[in-house]
C-alpha cells in the first residue's frame, strides 16, 4: 500500500443510486455481456475448427475475440453484481488489480490490432512473399509481444498509483477503478504523474492510430492495382478493421490525451470501450466476412444436428 495511505478502500458512485435505473442497467449489461461472450467465443470455437481459416489473418483474430471475452469477464461481471447492491465499496489492492487487468487487455489489444494491420499490408502489398513474411513464428512472436507489451503498459498504472498517498476522501465518481479518478484523490500534487500517464497512454493511443490509419491508407492505394473482385474483398476485410481500430482508440485518446480530470461524460466513454466495443467486434468482422459467416453456419449446423442426435438418442433409451 502506498506511503501515508489511511485508505484501505474506495466507494465507487456508479451510474445512479435510483434503484428503477440501476434495474434497468442491470438487465442490459447483463445481456451485453451474454452476447459479448457468445459473439466471442463463436468466432474463437469457428477458427479453432474450420482448416479453411487457419490463416494469419484469422489467428489473429481469434486472439482478439478470446482477449474480448477475458476483457469483459474482467470487467462486466462486477459491474452487473454491483447494480444489485446498495452501497459499492472496493478494496484498495482489489482497486490496484482492476486497474492492471483493464490497462493489460487494452494493450495486448492494440499490439494484435497493429499485427492485423501488417497483416492485411503484406497480403494486399507484397502478396507473392506472404508466406514468408507472415509464418507461424512471426504470429507467435507478434502474441508474445502483445503480452509484454501489454504487462508493462498496465504495470507502468499500478506502480504510479502504489507509491501515492491516499489520506482523505475515498469516493469515486465512476464504476470501476481507472488512473485519472484515482489521481484526483491522491493527498499529493499529481501533476508530473499526468504527464507522464499522458506520454505513456495518450501518446501510445495517438501514434498507434495514427500509424495504423496511415497502413491502412498504403494498402487502399494498392487496392487500385487489383481486380474488382480482389479489391471488393479486400476493402470489405479492411473496412471491418478500419472501423474497429476508430471504435477503440477514438475514446481512448479522449480519456487519455488531457491533463488529469473528471467529467461526467468519461463513464459513458468507458463503457463504451470497455463494453460496448467487445460486442460489436465479432459482429463487425463477421457480418462482412463472408468466409467467416459460412464456416460459422457450417459450426452451428454441425453443434445443431449433434444435439439432436444425442436428443433422439435420450429419448429411444426412455
Amino acid at each position: 500500500m502506498g506511503q501515508n495511505n489511511n485508505v484501505t478502500e474506495f466507494v465507487l458512485l456508479g451510474f445512479t443510486q435510483d434503484p428503477a435505473g440501476k434495474k434497468a442497467l442491470f438487465f442490459m449489461f447483463l445481456l451485453i455481456y451474454i452476447v459479448t461472450m457468445v459473439g466471442n467465443l463463436l468466432i474463437v470455437g469457428t477458427v479453432f475448427v474450420s482448416p479453411s481459416l487457419g490463416t494469419p489473418m484469422y489467428f489473429f483474430l481469434a486472439s482478439l475475440s478470446l482477449m474480448d471475452a477475458v476483457y469483459s469477464t474482467a470487467i462486466t461481471p462486477k459491474l452487473i453484481v454491483d447494480l444489485l447492491r446498495v452501497k459499492n465499496t472496493i478494496s484498495f489492492t482489489a482497486c490496484l488489480s482492476q486497474l492492471f487487468i483493464d490497462h493489460l487487455f487494452g494493450g495486448v489489444d492494440i499490439v494484435i490490432l497493429v499485427a492485423m494491420a501488417y497483416d492485411r499490408y503484406v497480403a494486399i502489398c507484397k502478396p507473392l512473399h506472404y508466406l514468408i513474411i507472415m509464418n507461424r513464428r512471426v504470429c507467435i512472436l507478434f502474441l508474445m509481444l502483445a503480452w509484454a507489451g501489454g504487462f508493462a503498459h498496465a504495470l507502468f498504472q499500478v506502480l504510479a498509483v502504489y507509491k501515492l498517498p491516499f489520506c482523505g476522501p475515498n469516493i469515486i465518481d465512476h464504476f470501476g477503478c481507472d488512473i485519472y479518478p484515482l489521481l484526483l484523490l491522491a493527498c499529493t500534487d499529481t501533476y508530473f504523474i499526468g504527464l507522464s500517464i499522458i506520454g505513456n497512454n495518450g501518446a501510445m493511443c495517438i501514434v498507434i492510430f495514427i500509424l495504423l490509419l496511415f497502413s491502412y491508407g498504403i494498402i487502399l492505394r494498392y487496392l487500385k492495382n487489383h481486380s474488382q473482385e480482389g479489391r471488393h474483398k479486400a476493402l470489405s476485410t479492411c473496412s471491418s478493421h478500419i472501423m474497429v481500430v476508430f471504435l477503440f482508440f477514438v475514446p481512448c485518446i479522449f480519456m487519455y490525451v488531457r491533463p488529469v480530470s473528471s467529467f461526467p461524460i468519461d463513464k459513458s466513454i468507458t463503457v463504451f470501450y470497455t463494453i460496448i466495443t467487445p460486442m460489436l467486434n465479432p459482429l463487425i468482422y463477421t457480418l462482412r466476412n463472408s468466409e467467416m459467416k459460412n464456416c460459422m453456419g457450417k459450426l452451428l449446423q454441425k453443434l445443431l444436428s449433434h444435439n439432436r442426435v444425442r436428443l433422439s438418442s435420450c429419448c429411444l433409451y426412455y
